[in-house]
């Protein structure tokens, strides 16, 4: 079985974050941005996988099983807040949850 180098793992992860952080800064909506924040962990999942695999450590793989579980409790909270947000304002827009400050 061929190895993928370490270069083009790299790339993937730095354009899946690339990816996830265009969504976290450019939706406005609570659910698109839980998502785009999964694809940000992900990557840096892949990213410590590919380094793990590179140097022939397992700290890669634990490090990714650290972030899968990270994840989860990130969804589970997010998830939470989102339904939250909805039943008080009807709408899934972060920027009307602005202003519940007020």
């Amino acid at each position: 079985m061929a190895e993928v180098p370490m270069d083009h793992g790299l790339l993937l992860a730095g354009a899946l974050f690339a990816l996830g952080l265009a969504g976290v800064l450019a939706r406005r909506n609570a659910v698109f941005m839980l998502m785009s924040l999964e694809i940000m962990l992900n990557a840096a999942g892949i990213a410590f996988v590919v380094a793990g695999a590179r140097w022939a450590q397992p700290d890669g793989q634990i490090m990714f099983i650290l972030i899968l579980a990270l994840a989860a409790a990130e969804v589970a909270v997010g998830l939470a807040l989102v339904l939250q947000l909805y039943h008080r304002l009807g709408t899934l827009d972060s920027d009307a949850a602005s202003g519940m400050r007020e």
